[in-house]
């Protein structure tokens, strides 16, 4: 069968990592991106440049509409989908919860747990042998902040990893017999961009000092644990929440 692999969120960072080694590893990779075309794109052409085959599927994976049509259009070239990455994730600016808008709010939730649930059903009706499929594997990115609730800075961002740590359970549950594992990873401090896009470009620096492992971790680092869990290594690993985090 062949293995077919959608990450969302794919252009940068953690995401773009996933897809690199995802495609090293024989998958077909379709690269989501919401806005930054040239840099997924550029995924997609180092892939091809490695003998591999992936293609640029532009959605925000926020509105139901056009997670539609970029499965559609990913059934059209790749067919049946094998396995998912829900990677597509945002944060705001540092702020306490008494100064966050209803606006934020719904725009980290939106994206970051719909998209999320959105993804997952779409790739659900598509691997579930309840539906047909083959079966498959899907990886959610959580994150450490689920557990450490960043407080003063993005409890909003914490409050939907959260979110995402009860969904994959339900889920991995749900779909257990249906040829379908569902895990998420947790990556603790992670050098990607991110954190600049929530105003604290220096954050890995400056918060090395409170990891165990007196470092930040690399994307890399992230990517490899979840094309684990995607792989048949991990046949029986489903329902897992799996710590990146250097112990913090």
């Amino acid at each position: 069968m062949n293995k077919v692999l959608l990450v969302t969120g794919g252009s940068r960072g953690i995401g773009a990592a996933t897809a690199l080694l995802a495609a090293q590893q024989g998958y077909a990779v379709a690269v989501n991106y919401t806005a930054h075309a040239e840099a997924a794109d550029s995924v997609v052409q180092r892939i091809r440049a490695g003998g591999g085959s992936a293609i640029a599927l532009q959605a925000d994976v926020a509105q139901e509409d056009q997670v539609l049509a970029m499965f559609a259009a990913l059934d059209a070239q790749f067919g049946r989908l094998t396995a998912l990455v829900n990677n597509a994730g945002v944060v705001d600016v540092a702020a306490r919860v008494d100064e966050m808008s209803v606006a934020r709010l719904k725009r980290i939730f939106d994206i970051n747990v719909i998209g999320s649930f959105l993804c997952a059903r779409e790739a659900v009706r598509r691997m579930s042998t309840k539906h047909g499929g083959g079966g498959g594997a899907i990886v959610n990115v959580s994150s450490a902040a689920a557990r450490l609730g960043s407080p003063a800075q993005y409890v909003d961002y914490a409050a939907s990893k959260g979110a995402i740590d009860s969904f994959t359970i339900g889920l991995a549950k749900e779909v257990a017999a249906e040829g379908i594992r569902v895990n998420a990873v947790r990556p603790g401090l992670i050098e990607t961009d991110i954190h600049a896009s929530g105003g604290l470009p220096g954050r890995v620096a400056e918060l090395a000092h409170q990891v165990p492992m007196q470092r930040g971790g690399t994307a890399h680092e992230v990517a490899q644990a979840i094309v684990w869990l995607l792989s048949e290594a991990a046949s029986y690993t489903t329902m897992s929440l799996l710590e990146v985090s250097g112990a913090r």
